[in-house]
């Protein structure tokens, strides 16, 4: 059985979203106050990268089941309302900024037909959708609202959507459960698992997700930075302890650590939110976590000085990659794009290259050089730092680019390069926490 949706935000999220739940056969209407975002959507391509889902948009599009607009009241006879707007951290503040939420339930609310269901998707304190209840039942009590975070993944977003590995959803009545199980029942013919869960409950899945996989980054960081002071290897470290079936062999890849628009962000506002609940204590750890992962940047740093000079004005530094992990173009809180600005802001001369996010990291950081081309980035380079794990700087031949270079030097950030095969070609070679050429 199909239904008619809308989706509210069409960022990042919401378009994904919306593609998605038209893939699955439900009518659905796009929704942003952002004009040129519709008009962009509406002509099948998008305003950022993401794996497959431009072609998906197409085919949605060509189907007639997908639609964008600026205009809320175009959504009065969907059935189910999703929230996908985002949550971004407060200026001078841990705190989530959740006014985009607010906004959203405000503009929809006089547009919901009765019985209609108001879904939030958006990363949120916990408390929030109690507090979005409340509002609901003065702007429009003839409908009910429920919460259903999402778990998608930048650079495999479609997969996630269309195949998730859970579906979660915080709901206050049975009637609102069996709303969401005719959404989802293409999924759940796949057996996917179902959580149904309170309010609160369903608010937390996602930061204490994003926490946990936070902790565990940094840990492995921490352990590289433990390996390097004692002359061992990470990358073994991390397969040993891999094998222990309690601990897993997942992000257990040390580097320059996470970034992007989810994890940083929601550990701060998770730190923020427990201090407002008088819980400040269980989650002080955190704040360790988030120093942990500003400090792998520094370590970076602090080893090209060691390479080159404590003066860097003098030198030129290739920089492969800008944004925060490879297939996609996002840029926000990218570790790669902040060492980059950083040693330009220290007197290097800076070039920076990505396959997919130059444009963004333009906008980012105007003063650093970006090029198009790989070889560019490296001529006549004095360092090389690989930074963001795009597949096509693993599969660089290290003996072509040897020649191009001042002198090659190469640090690997991300653990992702053959270290074996770089030295034999001749390169200086610094990966974090394991012994270096």
């Amino acid at each position: 059985m199909t239904s008619t949706l809308s989706v509210i935000g069409t960022g990042y999220l919401g378009a994904t979203y919306a593609a998605c739940m038209s893939s699955l056969g439900h009518t659905v209407i796009g929704i942003d106050t952002d004009r040129e975002k519709v008009d962009q959507l509406t002509r099948g391509e998008l305003p950022f990268f993401e794996p497959g889902l431009e072609n998906l948009l197409k085919i949605e599009l060509a189907s007639g089941r997908l639609t964008f607009t600026t205009n809320f009241a175009a959504a009065t006879d969907a059935d189910v309302h999703f929230i996908c707007v985002g949550t971004p951290q407060k200026e001078n503040s841990l705190a989530a900024d959740l006014s985009y939420v607010e906004d959203a339930l405000a503009s929809i609310a006089p547009h919901l037909k009765s019985g209609s269901l108001v879904v939030g998707k958006s990363t949120v304190p916990v408390g929030t959708a109690q507090k979005l209840i409340e509002r609901l039942a003065i702007l429009a009590p003839q409908s009910d609202l429920a919460w259903n975070p999402e778990f998608t993944r930048e650079g495999f977003a479609v997969e996630d959507s269309l195949r998730p590995d859970r579906i979660v959803i915080g709901v206050t009545s049975d009637r609102a459960e069996a709303i969401l199980r005719t959404v989802y029942a293409p999924l759940l013919d796949i057996k996917t698992p179902w959580i149904r869960a309170d309010l609160p409950t369903a608010e937390l899945v996602k930061v204490a997700a994003n926490s946990f996989l936070a902790t565990k980054i940094s840990f492995i960081n921490a352990m590289a930075e433990v390996c390097e002071a004692a002359g061992g290897d990470v990358t073994v470290l991390a397969t040993a302890i891999g094998y222990d079936a309690r601990i897993g062999n997942k992000f257990l890849k040390a580097g320059i650590g996470f970034g992007g628009g989810c994890l940083p962000k929601d550990i701060r506002a998770f730190i923020a939110r427990a201090e407002e609940l008088g819980a400040t204590q269980a989650l002080e750890f955190l704040r360790d976590i988030d120093s942990i992962n500003l400090r792998a940047r520094q370590r970076v740093i602090d080893v090209v000085r060691l390479q080159l000079s404590e003066d860097l004005s003098s030198y030129k530094i290739a920089v492969l990659g800008a944004a925060y992990k490879p297939d996609s173009d996002d840029v926000r809180d990218s570790p790669a794009l902040d060492i980059a600005a950083q040693l330009h802001a220290a007197g290097a001369s800076v070039t920076v290259h990505d396959p997919k996010a130059i444009a963004n990291a333009k906008k980012r950081f105007p003063s650093l050089g970006f090029t198009e081309s790989v070889t560019e980035c490296i001529t006549d380079s004095d360092l090389v730092l690989h930074l963001t794990e795009w597949r096509e700087y693993r599969d660089l031949d290290p003996e072509v680019l040897l020649s191009l270079t001042k002198t090659p030097r190469m640090i690997d950030g991300r653990n992702a390069l053959d270290r074996d095969r770089w030295v034999s070609a001749g390169w200086k070679f610094h990966a974090l926490g394991r012994a270096n050429s």
